[in-house]
Formats: C-alpha cells, structure tokens, sequence
C-alpha cells in the first residue's frame, strides 16, 4: 500500500440541503417524502432481504398530471405501500403513475419496478445496455465464477464469492417498455427531462437532468459520501473504470458555481449541491486506487489480483471485506490494473 500519510486530505462531504435525510445516515430509520421543488418529491425505500438501509427514489408531476417515477426502490411489499401512501399525502394515487423511470438494474432501484407496474399500469424505461446485462445474467455469472478462481482469495472466501458476486447473485428479472440511450427526453408533459448516460457503476446507467429545475437526479453515480463501486452491472466490452471517471468528467462539466449550481437527488444518503466538486473528489480518489495498484506491482512479481488487493486503501483493510464487497473490491482491483497497461503483469494473465 502506498503512503496514504502523504496524501492530502480528502475534501469534506458536501454539505447536506436535507437535514433529516442527513440525520437518517447517522441514526438509520427512514426519513419522511419531502417535497424538493414544485411537483417534485423525494421517498425513501426501505431495502429487502434483512438489510438495514434505505435507497431514495423521486416523484415528478407532469404538467397533466401524470407523475414519473425514479428509481422506486426495493421489491418489497412495504415499499409500494409506502410509495402509496406519499402519493396520497400530495394528492395523488397509484393510478397517477405514467413512467417508472430507472437508473441502473440493481435491486434498491429496479426491485420495485414490475410491481409499481403491475399497480399502475405505467411503463418502465430502463437504459438498453442495462437491459441487455439483464438477459445476459446467466453467462455473466458463469464468467464471474471464473473470474473467482483466477483472483486467487483464499479458500474459505471462495464459497461466499460465487454465492454473492458469481453464480449465485441475482438481479430483478424485468423487460423495460421503453429503452433509453444519451440524450432522450422521457415523455414528462411541461417539463425537460434529459437522459444521461453516465456509465461506470453499472454499464447502462443513468442520471436524469431538469436545466430548468437546476435539477440532477444521479441513481448511485454520485454519491455525497459513498464512493460508488463500478463494474457492478455485468461485463461489458470497455473497463468499467476508464467509463467511469468519463461519467464524472461529463458531471464535473454539466455543473455550473453559483445560484444556478445543480441540486444533485441521489439514490443515497441525502440531497447536495456542489455536483463539481464532489466528482472531482471522486476523481482523485480514483487515482489514489490506481497509485496503489502500480506500486502493488511494481513491488511484486507476477502478483494475483488478491496480493494486488491486499496492498490497496479499502476502508477497513481488505480482510474486513467479504462477499459481494469483497467481489467488487477485487474486479476494481483488475480493472485499475488494466487500466494502467499493466495486466500481463497478473498471474493467470
């Protein structure tokens, strides 16, 4: 691992414009609907299978009323009652809901998309590389299990690993109506909904703008605190890491300083501005990662990922990761390789 002492200081977190969906972070819970501009709401969805977290999705009213829907959480039953009874606070109902509108394929944001549907009646619009990943789950495990094998963990995490990142992960099986490339603008009556492709987290993610409202709602791109994990979408033909941070560099130019600064609506933690900023910081914590797998390699010979990994500046050391994170942090740590030039360098290359 390289010096972190070295390094300067990571920027503060941006400041919260939500409060209450600040001090959820801290104290867990969920935090109430809050309305974030004329016509515009945010709900917190509460995740499944036992996790103890929440994702934030968003309610947008068109001119005609109908609403769109981002991101409606995880499938569980809980959840479209929630989502129900928010649209009954602000005068609507289920049946009000024209377009589920989706940023990436990932449980927390696509889970509760089939039954908000099944409800509604609206359609789902996803990106089409995300739909792809979709009907490519069953090779995309079968390759990920091989990926395992090659990374060289030790043994008694090699189980937890297919169960979790390879063969045994599952994803939310849904067929979108509607597929959605860069650029599109959803059909909200009265209002500029754009369409951004901002890969990286997952191959077909998306952020969705409204220049008008100063308003980006950024699904798991960017995140106030977190730093998004990448690669996390199924394989796609490009490093996920080079997709990345020229998704950041697109945020970092679609800001702008000032009074007419974007409200960044995040799929977590809590609303923010300075958008800018905080890609940078996202950014130089990227290349802080790739530092430390150069110097992994250049200090090894013929290292597997895992040595690689071991050297690396995960939060908690790698040993107090296991399962999906564990998963993620060492396709991260092939894709910073790669990135570098330097993947013959691995064994098993």
């Amino acid at each position: 691992m390289t010096d972190a002492a070295s390094r300067p200081a990571p920027p503060p977190p941006p400041v919260p414009l939500s409060r209450v969906q600040a001090d959820t972070v801290r104290r867990g819970g969920l935090p109430p609907v809050e309305e974030v501009r004329h016509g515009v709401w945010s709900v917190a969805f509460e995740f499944g299978d036992g996790i103890d977290d929440h994702s934030l999705g968003y309610v947008v009213e068109g001119s005609d009323g109908a609403l769109t829907v981002i991101d409606p959480g995880w499938g569980v039953d809980a959840n479209l009652d929630r989502l129900e009874a928010a649209l009954a606070d602000v005068d609507h109902s289920l049946a009000d809901v024209d377009l589920i509108a989706v940023t990436h394929l990932h449980a927390d944001h696509l889970g509760g998309a089939e039954a908000l549907r099944r409800a509604s009646g609206a359609r789902i619009a996803l990106h089409a590389a995300e739909q792809r990943a979709l009907g490519e789950r069953t090779s995309d495990a079968t390759a990920a299990d091989a990926d395992i094998a090659r990374w060289g963990a030790p043994g008694h995490d090699q189980e937890a690993l297919v169960a979790s990142w390879g063969s045994g992960r599952h994803l939310p099986a849904v067929t979108a109506d509607l597929l959605l490339g860069d650029g599109d603008v959803l059909p909200v009556a009265g209002r500029l909904l754009r369409a951004l492709h901002t890969p990286g987290h997952t191959g077909g993610h998306l952020s969705f703008v409204e220049p008008e409202q100063r308003l980006v709602f950024t699904g798991d791109h960017v995140l106030p605190r977190i730093n998004p994990g990448i690669g996390l979408g199924g394989r796609t033909g490009t490093n996920p890491l080079t997709d990345y941070l020229a998704s950041l560099d697109r945020m970092v130019t679609l800001d702008v300083a000032g009074p007419d600064a974007l409200e960044v609506c995040p799929g977590h933690e809590y609303r923010f501005t300075g958008l800018r900023e905080r890609a940078e910081a996202l950014i130089a914590h990227r290349a802080d990662r790739s530092r430390d797998a150069a110097a992994a390699l250049d200090a090894l010979d013929r290292p597997t990922v895992w040595q690689v990994a071991e050297r690396m500046s995960w939060s908690g050391g790698i040993s107090s990761l296991h399962g999906y994170r564990l998963g993620s942090a060492l396709a991260q740590t092939e894709w910073h390789v790669q990135a570098l030039g330097r993947a013959d360098e691995l064994r098993g290359a």
